[in-house]
């Protein structure tokens, strides 16, 4: 690129190419002799003197030295102070040395035409000077002088109707170029909607006088001369219009200024605007968590199944309907933290730090809480669940027993402590001894039924039935009673014995049947209690082996009835004899109180209940295959979406790591990822509705598959909770790589670098890792003392809170800030006092001129009272304001 001083001297020679030519214009030669006159005597003046002919008054040097010294500011050589030629050419001589000194290189031009008063070497030197010291330090963009003064023209006249400029002749013909310029730096000089295009003669001299009466520009051109000359001379038009660009030279400083103090104070509202957003929603996540997991934790046991299933609704309802809107919280919370750490830095503010027990970490401390009071809460449901069921089963079966054993055991003691064998006859004591032996079988028979009161109760305790004492109760009187029931059949035995040895008949068919009909009695009683058990089931497998069970207990009815019929025959034989031998046929067996009657009732009722069981048997044969389909169905659903999710994971994984593409075409297929996710999430529905059906049929158990519904729902949130990572991963390189001006190759290296010291794989760089990087990139961490305190130094911007690892975010950020330039504290102060015109503080009124209402406002809100030397009423401190902006305690 050229230097200033290389465009002003191709700018020069090229001008003097075309003097050489002879080629001026007689109507460029009067503007330029206006124009140029007047600029000096704008600078001569100052020194308290004019020239009226420009190409007279400079010939002897001494006004032209006098010229030089007042623009530079600096002491030229003391002039000589004689009148003769020689005189006159070394006064111009030293001018034109110390021009040369400035770095211009004047051609053609020499002290001796401008003795002679040549007029074009005249007016070709103090364009020289113009363009040196009024026009060459004008750049805006890195453009050239005459450039940047056409831009900066440009820029500021585009808003305006009818103007257009393109160049420093033409385009100013109409005077609307030069009012525009007026009105838009001082719009209380001219009304822009009156003027008229058609009208530049009034256009022209209404800028001129604004800009002399008002700016403090001398009218350095005639408004007639520049309508009537096709073409106006553009180094004439260049000189005046250069005047407009410094005499709003400082309200432009002042803009730029303004405008970047507004940049930072709108970056600044916005990042506190996402803090309290982040707090906020930190606090209500945190407060629903607070107020879930008491509730959680709370594992009161209900008394009925009723009361459970309705816990267990609730913790479905709780599932399916009040957890997901929070997991989403939970994962936009973490997004917007990112996302609000990434604005911080790129803007070089400090780490945003929540409230206590508000970091991230606290809230995925606290949701980790959660999730394990879950399911402890969810194991603790169903075993309680199953702990009831039991109950319940077994309480009913307690019932039955003992209702059946106290039936039995009615008049039971009160028979065995009768003392009727006393006054019996032989006859009488033999049956009573049988009877007695018959009652001996009876009670062992029933040994197993006391022994399963036992042990139900037992179990039932062990269970913590809420009603135990009372069970406790009535076996401990069952147990007593038994046991007063073996002592006293014991003893009624010795007494029988006794009398046995006196009598020598008995009724031998009355002890048959007696010893018949009692087992045949205890095995319909059995029959009975064996068709009305209560059954609890779980598999088909079981159901199948009651139902098998009952089909083998249906093949021994026949010989059943064959032993009824043998009974009943030994019954009838009783009753032949008696009216074969003339006795009462209204006898009395005299050792079993079991009758016919009895018998042939026992064994109807043995008939109605075998149906009454086949049809209670393929009921739940039936419900039990309906839960096996509704486990295959479940299984099947999850095998799929199981692995899909786990599929889905691993190619975000991978897109993660993933080089090829810009960052824009990597979230592109990021979001086809979610959208297939989204749509896949009816599949999810699908299989919560099975889920839930198949906990209302209380299935606790699925051999088909190795998934459960829990499993689904952490996959199912761990998938969401990854796409979006992800894509907050690639929105924040994307902020990064457009706020630091990093390219997309840049991008792409940081990652390989970074996948390439990953070694581990686990999303983050250990320390050793880390250094191996930096080595591989030049960074000397080697040396003992320097490098290790240079590793220091990187680690903690890195790793402020020493975790031992360097995530990919962290490292982006330590590279971006390596290798681009960041606004500090120090721009923005010396902003401030740009608009503060040098002075260490800053008016309230000086605010709100420069700034727009609201910045200016949130100024004035945050800024504190200036107590510093020279201080005001009312002054405040920009510089504490700027340092708290940044975080910094001193500039």
């Amino acid at each position: 690129m050229q230097t200033a001083e290389e465009e002003l001297l191709d700018y020069t020679m090229q001008e003097e190419e075309w003097d050489r030519d002879l080629l001026l214009d007689p109507a460029w030669e009067k503007q330029q002799r206006k124009t140029f006159t007047a600029w000096c005597n704008s600078h001569l003046r100052k020194a308290g003197t004019q020239i009226d002919n420009i190409e007279e008054e400079f010939r002897n040097g001494l006004k032209l030295m006098l010229l030089l010294e007042v623009i530079s500011g600096e002491r030229l050589p003391k002039p000589d102070r004689g009148k003769m030629r020689f005189h006159k050419i070394a006064n111009v001589n030293k001018a034109l040395d110390y021009i040369t000194s400035k770095g211009v290189k004047l051609v053609s031009i020499g002290a001796e035409e401008i003795v002679d008063g040549n007029v074009k070497m005249t007016l070709g030197m103090i364009w020289t000077i113009i363009l040196r010291f009024a026009i060459q330090d004008i750049s805006v963009e890195e453009t050239s002088a005459k450039e940047g003064l056409l831009l900066w023209c440009q820029r500021k006249t585009a808003p305006y109707r009818n103007v257009n400029v393109q160049n420093f002749h033409v385009s100013w013909k109409d005077g609307l170029a030069l009012c525009a310029l007026i009105h838009r730096h001082r719009p209380d000089l001219i009304d822009y909607t009156k003027l008229n295009k058609d009208d530049p003669l009034a256009n022209l001299n209404m800028a001129m006088e604004v800009a002399e009466k008002h700016l403090d520009i001398p009218k350095m051109l005639d408004a007639e001369d520049i309508i009537n000359t096709p073409k106006p001379d553009e180094r004439a038009i260049m000189t005046y219009v250069s005047c407009f660009y410094h005499a709003f030279a400082g309200a432009e400083q002042a803009e730029t200024a303004a405008n970047r103090i507004c940049k930072v104070l709108c970056v600044n509202q916005e990042n506190e605007k996402l803090m309290e957003e982040y707090e906020k929603l930190a606090s209500d996540l945190l407060e629903w968590i607070r107020r879930m997991t008491p509730w959680l934790e709370n594992k009161s046991p209900e008394k009925t199944m009723t009361a459970m299933c309705k816990k267990l609704e609730d913790f479905r309802d709780y599932g399916r309907i009040h957890k997901p809107p929070k997991v989403q919280e939970k994962c936009e919370l973490e997004i917007n933290f990112n996302t609000l750490q990434t604005k911080l830095c790129i803007s070089n503010r400090p780490a945003f730090m929540p409230s206590d027990g508000r970091m991230v970490s606290d809230i995925a401390s606290a949701w980790q809480g959660l999730e394990q009071a879950e399911k402890g809460y969810e194991e603790w449901l169903l075993a309680e669940i199953r702990r009831l069921e039991r109950i319940e089963h077994l309480a009913e079966k307690f019932k039955q027993k003992t209702v059946m054993h106290e039936d039995w055991a009615v008049g039971k003691e009160r028979g065995l402590r009768r003392k009727d064998f006393e006054s019996a006859s032989l006859m009488d004591v033999r049956a009573l001894l049988r009877k007695h032996a018959a009652f001996e079988s009876d009670l062992a028979s029933h040994q197993d039924r006391v022994e399963q009161i036992a042990s139900i109760a037992q179990e039932l305790n062990e269970l913590d039935y809420y009603a135990a004492v009372s069970i406790n109760e009535r076996c401990q009187v069952i147990c007593d009673q038994w046991d007063q029931l073996g002592t006293l059949t014991q003893k009624r035995r010795e007494n029988l014995e006794r009398a046995e040895k006196l009598l020598e008949t008995i009724e031998q068919v009355f002890l048959e049947f007696a010893k018949r009909s009692a087992p045949f009695n205890n095995w319909m009683e059995g029959a009975m209690e064996d068709l009305q058990d209560i059954f609890i089931v779980h598999t088909v497998d079981e159901i199948q082996s009651l139902v098998s069970a009952h089909e083998q207990f249906k093949s021994t009815l026949p010989e059943a009835d064959s032993e009824r019929q043998a009974i009943f025959s030994l019954y009838n034989e009783v009753q032949k004899i008696s009216q074969s031998y003339g006795l009462s046929t209204d006898l009395t067996n005299p050792f079993s109180s079991i009758t016919p009657a009895e018998l042939a009732a026992k064994w109807d009722k043995v008939k109605r209940l075998v149906p009454q069981r086949d049809s209670c048997l393929q009921e739940e044969l039936a419900r039990q295959l309906a839960n096996e389909r509704l486990r295959r169905q479940f299984a099947a659903q999850a095998n799929i979406i199981g692995p899909w999710i786990q599929t889905r994971m691993e190619e975000i994984s991978c897109s993660s790591v993933d080089l090829g593409g810009s960052l824009e075409e990597q979230m592109n297929q990021l979001k086809q990822f979610e959208q297939a996710i989204i749509n896949y999430k009816a599949n999810i529905e699908k299989l919560e509705a099975d889920h839930q059906q198949i906990q209302e049929n209380l299935v606790f158990d699925n051999k088909h598959t190795n998934y459960t519904m829990e499993h689904i729902r952490v996959g199912w949130e761990l998938l969401l909770t990854t796409i979006a990572r992800t894509m907050n991963e690639i929105e924040t390189q994307i902020l990064t790589r457009d706020a630091k001006g990093i390219s997309q190759q840049q991008i792409n290296e940081f990652r390989s670098s970074f996948t390439h010291f990953d070694r581990k794989k686990k999303g983050g760089m250990e320390t050793d890792d880390f250094r191996a990087c930096l080595i591989s990139m030049g960074y000397d961490v080697v040396n003992i003392k320097k490098g290790e305190v240079e590793f220091a130094r990187i680690m903690s911007l890195v790793d402020p809170n020493s975790t031992g690892k360097v995530t990919f975010q962290a490292f982006v950020d330590f590279m971006t800030r390596e290798t681009t330039e960041s606004d500090t504290a120090v721009h923005v102060v010396a902003s401030f006092r740009i608009l503060a015109a040098d002075k260490p503080y800053i008016l309230l009124e000086e605010l709100r001129r420069e700034l727009p209402p609201d910045q200016a406002d949130y100024c004035i809100s945050r800024m504190p009272l200036y107590s510093g030397p020279g201080g005001v009423p009312g002054a405040l401190d920009y510089t504490a304001f700027s340092t708290t902006l940044y975080g910094e305690s001193d500039l």
